[in-house]
C-alpha cells in the first residue's frame, strides 16, 4: 500500500472518529435532553430544554453539512490532484517567489471563505432568527464581512510576505527567523486589537452603572491587577447572545461587557464572572498558554525545516514536484492529522485551568453561589446544551459542562 492510500484512510479515520463523536453526542441530548438538571428548576424548564435541543441539533447538521462539503473539497484537492492543477496555474501568473507565495494562500483563503459564506448566512438569518438570538440586518452583517475578509487578508500578505522574504534571505536559518517573527507580530496584534481591530465592529462606551464600575475596580484593586478601563459594547445590535471578556495585554487591558450581559444578570453575578476571568491572569494561565503555544510553534517550524529539506512532501500524494506554498499545505495538513489524537488532552489541560480560575474566582468574589446561577442564567439564555455526552465532553469540551461546574460551586459553598 503506497504513501497516498495510508494518508486517505488515515484522514478519513480521523474524519470518520469526529462524526461518530458528533453523533454520540446528539443522541445522548435526545436522550436526556429533557431532563432539568437539580438546582436549575428556577431559571430551566423542559419548554427551554426542548427549546436547546432543537437548536443544538440545527447547528449540528448545518455544520455537518459544510464540515462534509470541506472534507470533499480536501480529497479533490490533496488526493485527486488538484493541488497540482492549482499550483502550475499560479506559478503562471507570476514569477516572483514572494507575489506567487501570497497568491496562492490568499486565492485559498478566498475560495475557502466564499464557501462558508451561504452556511454563515443560513445560520445567522434561519436559525439563529428562529430562535431569537439575531438582531443583525443584511446589510450589517455584510458590512461586518467585508471588514473581516479585508482584514484577514491584509493580515495573510503581511504574514506571507514576510515569511516567504524570511526563508529566500536566509535559507539555512528561515524556521528560526520565521518563528520570531510569528512571535513578535502575535504580540503586536494583540496590542493593537483593543485601539484599532475591535472598534471596527463594536461601539464601546464607559459603563452605564458607575456602582457596577467601582466595584470592579475593587476587586482588580484587590487582586493587584491594572487594567486601563472597564466598558460596555453595543453586542445587542448582532445577538442577544451575552459574554465578557478581558482584552488587550499590558497597559492595553480592559475588560469587556457585553450589553446583553448587562441585562441579563445582577451586579454579584457579573462581579462573579469577572473574577472567574481574572483567575486566569492571576494563575498564569494566558502566559502559560502563550509559551506552549510557541514552544510547539518552534518545534513546527524547526520539523517543517526538515521535512522540505528532505524533498519527499510531494511523494507522499505520488506526485513529482510542488512548490514551496503547496508543500506548505501538505504540512498544515499532516499537522491536523497528528493534532487530532492529541486534542482530548488539550481538552483536559483548558478544563484544569476553568476548575483553577472557578476556585480563584470564588475566592476573590467570596460568592460561589454568584458564579453557579450566573452560568446557569448563560446555559438557558444561549441554549446551552446541559447533557453533552461524557466521551464527547471529555474529548472536545475546554470547559467542564455547566453541571459539573455548577456541583462542584455548590460543594465549593458548603465546604466554606
Amino acid at each position: 500500500m503506497n504513501s497516498l492510500a495510508l494518508l486517505l484512510i488515515f484522514y478519513l479515520f480521523v474524519t470518520t472518529t469526529g462524526y461518530w463523536l458528533r453523533l454520540i453526542n446528539l443522541n445522548y441530548l435526545k436522550k436526556h435532553g429533557t431532563e432539568v438538571p437539580a438546582g436549575f428548576e428556577n431559571t430551566i424548564n423542559k419548554d427551554i430544554l426542548a427549546k436547546t435541543t432543537a437548536y443544538t441539533l440545527e447547528k449540528s447538521r448545518l455544520g455537518l453539512k459544510e464540515s462534509v462539503i470541506n472534507n470533499i473539497i480536501v480529497i479533490f484537492f490533496l488526493f485527486g490532484g488538484l493541488i497540482t492543477l492549482y499550483d502550475q496555474w499560479i506559478l503562471s501568473l507570476s514569477h516572483s517567489f514572494i507575489i506567487s507565495g501570497m497568491l496562492f494562500f490568499i486565492i485559498l483563503a478566498l475560495v475557502q471563505t466564499l464557501i462558508e459564506i451561504p452556511f454563515s448566512f443560513y445560520d445567522t438569518f434561519t436559525i439563529e432568527s428562529r430562535y431569537g438570538f439575531n438582531t443583525t440586518t443584511k446589510r450589517l452583517w455584510l458590512t461586518d464581512l467585508f471588514k473581516s475578509i479585508l482584514i484577514s487578508l491584509l493580515i495573510l500578505s503581511i504574514m506571507v510576505s514576510a515569511a516567504l522574504g524570511l526563508i529566500k534571505w536566509s535559507s539555512g536559518f528561515w524556521w528560526l527567523w520565521l518563528w520570531g517573527f510569528f512571535v513578535v507580530f502575535s504580540i503586536f496584534l494583540m496590542y493593537i486589537a483593543p485601539y484599532v481591530i475591535e472598534p471596527l465592529f463594536f461601539k464601546f462606551s464607559p459603563i452605564e452603572e458607575k456602582s457596577l464600575e467601582d466595584k470592579i475596580m475593587e476587586m482588580m484593586e484587590k487582586a493587584k491587577v491594572k487594567v486601563s478601563r472597564v466598558v460596555q459594547v453595543d453586542a445587542s445590535r448582532r445577538s442577544h447572545h451575552s459574554n465578557a471578556y478581558f482584552s488587550g495585554i499590558g497597559r492595553v487591558k480592559k475588560i469587556v461587557l457585553f450589553d446583553t450581559l448587562l441585562k441579563q444578570m445582577t451586579q454579584e453575578e457579573i462581579i462573579a464572572v469577572l473574577a472567574h476571568e481574572l483567575g486566569h491572569w492571576k494563575k498564569g494561565h494566558i502566559r502559560k498558554k502563550l509559551i506552549m503555544i510557541e514552544t510547539v510553534s518552534l518545534l513546527s517550524f524547526y520539523l517543517a525545516y526538515h521535512l522540505l529539506a528532505w524533498g519527499g512532501l510531494p511523494g507522499l500524494l505520488n506526485l513529482t514536484q510542488l512548490s514551496l506554498p503547496a508543500q506548505f499545505v501538505i504540512l498544515m495538513f499532516l499537522g491536523s492529522l497528528v493534532v487530532f489524537p492529541l486534542t482530548p488532552l488539550s481538552s483536559w489541560l483548558s478544563r484544569n485551568h476553568e476548575r483553577q480560575a472557578d476556585q480563584f474566582g470564588c475566592e476573590l468574589s467570596g460568592d460561589p453561589e454568584a458564579l453557579a446561577s450566573a452560568l446557569i442564567k448563560l446555559s438557558g439564555e444561549n441554549l446551552a446544551n446541559l447533557h453533552p455526552h461524557p466521551f464527547y465532553a471529555s474529548f472536545y469540551y475546554s470547559h467542564p459542562p455547566v453541571i459539573e461546574r455548577v456541583n462542584w460551586l455548590k460543594h465549593y459553598e458548603k465546604m466554606g
